[in-house]
């Protein structure tokens, strides 16, 4: 007799161990500065970042496709245990290569962490109006981290100790194991599976080549250096060859027919143009309004604010009407809400008031929650349970590839306004603006993405068809 799963206690620890990966970003954020003087390391200060976000897109999908092989439960415990004591490590470390080398195991805890969770409730709630509504739920969590952050990065920093920003991870991990180990049960075929390992090994080469060109390109290396060239080349050979590899393999990392679907082609590029639009907006209109307008750090974090509000409350209506209105509708209605902020962020100038940007914030906030709950069914309902682990996991790739090469970018565009150092408030306001310009268009872009999605009809034809 099969055990049955408890959905309340799955959904707690769920909710916990997402908790602690969102919480992760802005925490790390707050106490950098702390942490470098401590460790006397500033130079490596942007690794601390950056090999977080490499490890973790190297892993997700390793990890995605290890969840649809061997079960949800077995990778939702090695990506909490990983994470959590990789925290533990970096709460522990006395000098910054030894922070950079334990963030990077953290980062391949991260990857195995946030698609697994997204996969195991769309397996607990398999009525997609009641995942759709949960999807919302579990939207919330990034926003309330992103709230909660700073404060409790600063209250550790100023009060306690930076390290406790790293051993607070221990008891909630702990927590979400005990909620979801006991009472998370899935029915697994007892075979012999077939690991991908050459797969796995050029998808890594491949996307770390990629990583490292777009995170050294313009800072330590000009973007037409051999080094930065080559590594391009590099991840473009890798690329051919692990797609030669995943049509030969009996279990690919990434199976070949889930890019015939078009359903996942468009939600995934439209995944990789939003992020990387969410990315520029949340670096550079706090320079605009620091730098250029000369406000402080606190009024910037105040403008930035109503975006952790808009946000959640837009994934939670759309997740109760997105079945009513229409799936495409509602994704289509939010990327027309995110340009339509693109365009007034364009429009603002030095002499705009700060009440504009708390406008063009929300607006932003309210259209991305429109895009990424419906998105996120959306992949979960194109497949079936064998390779739902997989698409969850290449949709979050997608993302964070955006939200990378978004930030390489965007830079890249600043500095050709930016030429000196500090630099003169009017270049800064060229710089700013110009990545304003960049922002529209990527969110034009992802609007003409998403009207190529199948309509609403057709893709509840394709989900009742899975059932």
């Amino acid at each position: 007799m099969s055990k049955t799963t408890n959905v309340k206690m799955v959904t707690a620890g769920l909710l916990a161990a997402l908790f602690i990966g969102a919480l992760d970003v802005t925490v790390v954020a707050t106490a950098m500065p702390t942490i470098t003087n401590e460790l006397q390391g500033m130079h490596l200060m942007s690794w601390v970042f950056s090999i977080y976000t490499l490890t973790m897109c190297v892993a997700t999908p390793i990890f995605g496709k290890l969840a649809d092989l061997f079960g949800r439960k077995v990778v939702f415990v090695t990506g909490t245990v990983l994470f959590v004591a990789s925290s533990v490590l970096c709460g522990l470390a006395e000098s910054m290569p030894a922070l950079v080398l334990f963030r990077a195991l953290k980062g391949i805890g991260a990857g195995a962490l946030s698609p697994v969770c997204y996969t195991i409730v769309s397996d607990i709630f398999p009525d997609e109006k009641r995942r759709a509504r949960m999807m919302g739920v579990f939207g919330t969590v990034w926003s309330v981290a992103g709230l909660i952050g700073p404060l409790v990065g600063g209250y550790f920093v100023d009060h306690v100790s930076w390290r406790w920003i790293f051993f607070m991870n221990l008891p909630i991990g702990f927590l979400a194991l005990l909620l979801v180990i006991p009472f998370f049960h899935e029915n697994i075929a007892r075979q012999k599976k077939k690991i991908d390992y050459a797969g796995a090994v050029t998808l890594t080469v491949a996307l770390t080549a990629l990583l490292f060109a777009m995170l050294g390109g313009g800072e330590s290396f000009a973007w037409n250096s051999p080094v930065i060239i080559g590594l391009f080349a590099l991840s473009a050979v890798m690329l051919f060859v692990f797609i030669v590899i995943e049509k030969r393999a009996a279990e690919p990392i990434v199976p070949p027919e889930m890019f015939r679907m078009r359903v996942l082609n468009v939600v995934n590029a439209s995944g990789f143009f939003a992020f990387a639009v969410t990315t520029g907006s949340s670096i550079y209109v706090p320079v605009w309004i620091q730098s250029v307008l000369g406000e402080s750090a606190t009024l910037s974090g105040f403008v930035i604010l109503p975006v952790s509000l808009a946000w959640p409350l837009a994934s939670m209506i759309v997740g109760r009407l997105m079945y009513r209105a229409g799936i495409k509708a509602s994704i289509i209605f939010g990327s027309a809400v995110v340009l339509a902020a693109g365009f007034w962020r364009i429009a603002m100038t030095v002499d705009s008031p700060l009440l504009y940007w708390i406008g063009i914030m929300i607006v932003f906030g309210f259209g991305m929650g429109f895009i990424v709950t419906p998105s996120t069914v959306i992949v979960q309902s194109a497949v079936g349970w064998e390779m739902r682990g997989t698409a969850n996991a290449v949709n979050v790739l997608a993302r964070s590839l955006g939200q990378s090469i978004g930030v390489a970018m965007f830079g890249t565009v600043f500095n050709q306004y930016v030429t000196a150092e500090p630099a003169a408030p009017a270049e800064l306001a060229a710089g700013v603006h110009a990545v304003f310009w960049a922002l529209a268009a990527l969110s034009a872009v992802n609007l003409l993405i998403c009207l190529l999605l199948p309509s609403h009809r057709r893709m509840m034809a394709e989900q009742k068809a899975l059932q």
